[in-house]
């Protein structure tokens, strides 16, 4: 592999280029990571949409989101109808200067609880939930979860139902000094959030380090870090 490959394989931006029929050719390791958020064949469909009418490249800026990926923009270009590749802009998720998490190795499970525990006194919500019991303990500061969890159900508050889960994403890394880390999440689901709370949630998990999807539900995703 020559620096320009090397340069390529290890961008920060997901590129992908497919032949006529929608099979992958190539794609750099971090496409590799998005490929574990979307299928091939939605980011095909994706180039031919944003190709330019004419054999060449066509930049377009347009907001993208699939599962914790964010882009802003997508340049497609092919120079016959047998390849076409597209590279998409990534918005960071996790700040680029964001530092390996700190902290003592936590029982996620005993956080979420505690936090359960603490909304449910006086309240007449069900609380129900889900974990994927795989997930090992990790290092983290509790302090600071536990703090951006209780922010979530603040969100949730005026429901007659919270549901938590805590699951694995599959295929999705974060990398800290050259190795990756998998990722899991931690959502709560309710049918009304409230917005005002909600962003006021977005501040404080930006200022704590953490990263928080909000849309129909509250997500925080957190890096599996054991030792």
């Amino acid at each position: 592999m020559n620096f320009e490959q090397q340069w390529l394989e290890y961008d920060y931006n997901p590129f992908i280029v497919f032949n006529e029929n929608g099979k992958i050719i190539s794609a750099n390791s971090e496409a590799q990571f998005l490929l574990g958020a979307i299928t091939p064949s939605t980011l095909f469909e994706l180039a031919k949409v944003y190709a330019s009418i004419n054999f060449g490249f066509k930049t377009t800026f347009i907001e993208l989101e699939y599962g914790r990926y964010k882009f802003f923009g997508v340049t497609v270009g092919y120079k016959n109808e047998e390849q076409i590749g597209i590279k998409l802009y990534q918005s960071p998720s996790f700040k680029l200067n964001t530092q390996k998490p700190e902290g003592e190795l936590t029982n996620i499970f005993t956080i979420t609880d505690l936090c359960i525990a603490t909304n449910s006194i006086s309240s007449s919500i069900t609380y129900t939930k889900s974990y994927d019991p795989t997930i090992p303990e990790i290092i983290v500061n509790s302090n600071k979860l536990i703090k951006v969890l209780n922010k979530m159900y603040d969100c949730v508050e005026e429901n007659e139902t919270i549901d938590t889960k805590v699951f694995y994403r599959v295929g999705e890394h974060i990398k800290f000094d050259g190795k990756k880390y998998s990722i899991f999440s931690i959502s709560i689901n309710a049918k009304n959030i409230n917005s005002q709370q909600s962003r006021e949630l977005k501040a404080l998990a930006e200022n704590n380090n953490f990263y928080i999807e909000i849309s129909s539900s509250l997500t925080i995703n957190i890096p599996m870090i054991t030792a």
